[in-house]
């Protein structure tokens, strides 16, 4: 299905919701015009306006002139933004994209009153440069709104299909997971400057690394333990270094931290009376 003349409104222009308005205009498909962005503080929205963006404080009035919404704020402040653009809702032409963290379909059906389309979506922000993975669920929606949604998200990176009970976890695997990824790219630059690499020389010999060994696993569509094979031999530098890491806690701690993650997103929305 086509996605032009569509217009949009993202409601919360966040890091989140910055980063989906600039990937959606990279895949070629929408202009900076049909795309609306709302935040409490313009001032915030100051240089993706430059861009041609358009730029409101006022919810109702983006939602008024959308075809499809996507919500991007804060848990907490959901319920209120509901409430202030229900007037302005319309179940016959608005499709409802979700990417807040912990809310089910039904808490937003619930929420307006009416029968509205949405689909819960979780990008991260490598959507900015169309490398996203994107967990789509929800089947509150007509087949060609799925396919709509699909459709955006496959533009500006990877989607795969999920159960709706399986969205908080994609939020710890796959959102939080940019920062677990970066924070170990950071660890890797931090010891090649220890022996001795100056800082951006180590930072971009670790980035390039990270890259190469996710686009391995992509690429041949092989468990990680496959590459770490063809890398390590009896005796050698690798496999003494991974054995020291493991002996830290390396893969331990990555596993905690998504567990924890996952908890803590399913305790971020509390639906207000």
């Amino acid at each position: 299905m086509s996605t032009e003349k569509k217009k949009v409104a993202i409601l919360g222009g966040g890091n989140m919701g910055v980063a989906l308005a600039r990937g959606m205009v990279a895949s070629g498909k929408y202009q900076p015009a049909d795309i609306t962005l709302t935040r409490r503080t313009l001032r915030s929205l100051d240089s993706i306006a430059v861009g041609g963006f358009q730029v409101t404080t006022d919810n109702a009035k983006a939602v008024a002139g959308a075809d499809i919404v996507v919500l991007s704020v804060l848990p907490q402040q959901l319920d209120g933004v509901l409430d202030t653009i229900a007037p302005s809702i319309d179940p016959q032409r608005h499709l409802f994209v979700s990417i807040v963290t912990g809310v089910n379909v039904a808490d937003i059906v619930y929420r307006v009153g009416r029968e509205v389309q949405v689909i819960r979506a979780m990008p991260n922000t490598a959507i900015a440069i169309r490398e996203s993975m994107t967990c789509i669920a929800g089947s509150k929606a007509t087949p060609e709104n799925q396919a709509l949604v699909r459709e955006i998200f496959g533009a500006v990176g990877e989607t795969v299909e999920i159960e709706e009970e399986l969205m908080t976890s994609a939020t710890a695997l796959c959102a939080c997971g940019i920062a677990f990824f970066l924070r170990s790219i950071r660890a890797a630059t931090q010891g090649g400057t220890e022996i001795g690499f100056h800082a951006a020389d180590a930072l971009r010999m670790a980035a390039q690394t990270a890259k190469g060994a996710a686009s391995l696993l992509l690429h041949f569509q092989s468990h990680p333990e496959n590459e770490i094979d063809k890398v390590t031999s009896p005796k050698g530098c690798t496999i003494a270094g991974l054995n020291e890491m493991e002996h830290h806690g390396f893969s331990s701690a990555m596993i905690k931290g998504i567990k924890t993650s996952s908890l803590k997103a399913e305790q971020l929305y509390h639906k207000e009376k």
